[in-house]
């Protein structure tokens, strides 16, 4: 277990220092001052280090991002009570200037200013309990400080309401996006790095009444795409669902609410079927992670409704590249879901989303829309609704501990409802027959509610009734 520092390394050694070169007391033992230090960490500095103390030090190697976290803890909330001093916005023409002057390595502190410091605190803190987003809310007397983390906020800090305007004007800047415009949401993207990985960042702004609202998107593309196995994915569902997916042709959906992890599974699945003989390619809003840095040869196109990129007109020129897998991110309107259903029965396999509360609702939405009932008996070959329930943590056995926000539960898995059109389902699509129909006939062939599913996981140990309940709600 790690010890805490020593009161005198953290009253001689400023946090800058050992943050910059990722060293760290563990207390003193037998009159020498132990360090924990990263494998990149100077010897120099650790000379010093003995120097400034006037004691002998030993030191042991650890993880630089786990000694970036400890340092972080040990010095406490230093950023944010500097950066309450600096609340000055920069410059709209500074900009590129600060853009090239900051570096981007949230372990690196040098030469970083306090409200930039805060802001780098923050990402590494929110990456380092696995968060998927920071909220950045104002309120009339303060601004909330909140983590999206295994689908829920958590509010982990509250910062003067004086600081509001740099955070965002910092966010704004690494964003590219115009910090003199307070009165019209933004969009920007960025990139940080801790050490040598690299975290994409989606940043949207909003104007409230007390002030602008800032959300970042943290994506990590070192935890996405996954390979198909990890998705967890019964083994029975999973040999239907990869049976359909690797077909030469067909329309293939996966449904579920937003945050449901539809983008993961279609990823994982991509990187199981593209292999080198086949032309595959995508039209995403927006594109989450590249493919291609995953090794695989998949173009990738985003929707741009500037300048008139649509999820329809994408399609109709990805359909000229001579496609053979096309992703399209979402059937939002008839027209899209009209070229998909016509593109997968002119020889392409074609994945998509809805947003459907179980899997035979995906087919109502469908005929909804304007498919033709006959097309769609005959292209649809698979619809998987999925769900993601929150793990219990295993340290404190779901009694909530500091790690875990007090939630009892910590990392989240899939349930998944696998609908496989088989001849009679086929048959009651093309005959008109209703929901509750498709449904019985589904599961007489044997598909598993996603109910059923996450009783199997409250049976097994792995989650709560309780929180099967929260996600599935009253879905059948």
């Amino acid at each position: 277990m790690r010890s805490p520092p020593s009161p005198k390394f953290l009253a001689a050694i400023p946090r800058d220092f050992a943050r910059a070169h990722l060293l760290l007391s563990q207390g003193r033992d037998d009159g020498r001052e132990r360090l924990v230090v990263a494998d990149r960490t100077p010897p120099a500095a650790v000379h010093n280090t003995a120097v400034r103390l006037g004691i002998e030090v030993e030191a042991s190697i650890a993880d630089g991002e786990a000694i970036a976290r400890w340092v972080d803890e040990a010095y406490g909330r230093e950023p944010e009570r500097e950066a309450a001093g600096e609340t000055v916005a920069a410059p709209a023409e500074s900009i590129e200037a600060l853009l090239d002057a900051a570096d981007r390595d949230l372990l690196a502190t040098q030469g970083k200013g306090p409200v930039i410091r805060l802001v780098d605190a923050l990402l590494f803190e929110a990456l380092s309990r696995k968060g998927s987003d920071i909220h950045i809310q104002p309120l009339e007397d303060r601004t909330l400080i909140r983590y999206r983390v295994d689908g829920s906020l958590h509010t982990v800090r509250e910062v003067s309401r004086s600081l509001t305007a740099a955070l965002t004007s910092r966010v704004k800047v690494m964003g590219r996006m115009d910090i003199a415009e307070k009165r019209l949401g933004q969009d920007g993207r960025a990139s940080v790095r801790i050490g040598d990985r690299s975290i994409d960042l989606r940043i949207s702004t909003f104007p409230t009444s007390h002030g602008e609202r800032t959300v970042l998107r943290l994506l990590d593309p070192a935890t996405q795409p996954c390979d198909f196995e990890a998705l967890g994915m019964p083994p029975e569902i999973a040999r239907r669902f990869l049976a359909g997916c690797e077909r030469a042709d067909g329309f293939v959906l996966v449904t579920g609410p937003t945050g449901s992890g539809k983008t993961t599974t279609l990823y994982s699945t991509l990187r199981r079927v593209a292999t080198p003989d086949l032309n595959v390619m995508t039209i995403e809003d927006p594109i989450e992670y590249q493919l291609s840095t995953a090794g695989l040869a998949v173009s990738q196109a985003q929707v741009n409704a500037v300048k008139g990129v649509t999820f329809e007109s994408g399609l109709r020129h990805i359909l000229r590249q001579d496609p053979d897998v096309i992703l399209v991110g979402e059937i939002r309107d008839a027209p899209t879901a009209r070229m998909a259903i016509q593109s997968s029965l002119t020889g392409h396999l074609v994945f998509s989303t809805l947003h459907t509360n179980d899997a035979p609702s995906a087919i109502t939405r469908l005929l909804d829309l304007g498919v033709e009932r006959f097309l769609l008996a005959s292209s649809l070959f698979a619809v998987l609704a999925q769900r993601l329930v929150r793990r219990l943590h295993r340290v404190c056995e779901g009694g909530g501990c500091a790690e875990c926000f007090g939630t009892g539960f910590q990392g989240r898995v899939g349930i998944f409802e696998l609908l496989v059109v088989d001849e009679e389902i086929e048959r009651r699509i093309a005959s008109g027959d209703d929901v509750a129909s498709i449904r019985s006939g589904a599961r007489r062939a044997g598909m598993r509610s996603l109910r059923e599913e996450g009783e199997r996981l409250v049976a097994a140990g792995v989650t709560t009734a309780v929180e099967v309940a929260r996600v599935v709600g009253v879905v059948a």
